[in-house]
């Protein structure tokens, strides 16, 4: 994923000194928001769909606990009047206590998450990088900078140069093409089957003379 990324002044410079020495060919260069193209392929949203749903219990889990906090502090409000001082910090311990623990979980379950998505994004960028080569290499690009990745200070990229729609597009369809079903080899030559030959017999035994 680090490899999408450049420099701008560095490719300023680089351009500055050719242009002193000779008129190089116009170089074409392209922008990808590669991070949002993975999540748009059809790989992608899978992935996300799964990992929602792998997720799903443990939100409700958490969202059980903060459940139980909220009645706790109801009950502390609503008996500020009516409950002791010692029944109320009993209570006032319970919440902190619970807030503590849902906060180390929510972090835990957040730090898991966030480990899922990276090993996700690994895996489906190695794929990525393919297509993005091979689109590259085909249509004449010298170079393709990812405006996705934070490091990379991209200011202004015109429409008409962001090839992440067309990535997109490309990797569903080399990925439709790879899982799709091998045809079965057709038939050279004559369908016709050949004759069966007659089976082969012994020949009968010779009569012996008398």
């Amino acid at each position: 994923m680090k490899s999408m990324s450049f420099v701008v002044p560095s490719l300023v410079l680089a351009a500055t000194l050719a242009a002193q020495t000779q008129s190089p060919p116009a170089s074409k260069i392209a922008v990808i928001a590669i991070q949002q193209a993975i999540i748009a392929t059809k790989d992608g949203q899978k992935a996300a769909s799964e990992l929602s749903s792998k997720a799903e219990p443990k939100k409700k889990e958490l969202e059980q606990k903060q459940s139980d906090i909220n009645s706790l502090q109801d009950q502390l409000s609503k008996g500020q009047n009516t409950l002791s001082e010692s029944t109320k910090n009993d209570i006032y311990k319970n919440i902190e206590s619970k807030k503590k623990s849902l906060q180390r979980d929510f972090e835990d379950a957040q730090a898991e998450m966030d480990q899922e998505q990276q090993k996700i994004l690994q895996q489906l960028g190695q794929r990525m990088m393919a297509v993005i080569e091979r689109y590259a290499r085909d249509n004449g690009y010298t170079m393709v900078v990812d405006v996705s990745n934070p490091q990379t200070p991209i200011l202004y990229a015109a429409p008409s140069i962001d090839i992440t729609k067309e990535i997109i597009e490309l990797y569903d369809k080399s990925t439709a093409q790879m899982s799709a079903p091998a045809k079965p080899a057709a038939p050279t030559g004559s369908t016709t089957p050949p004759a069966a030959k007659p089976p082969v017999t012994a020949p009968p035994n010779p009569t012996k003379k008398q």
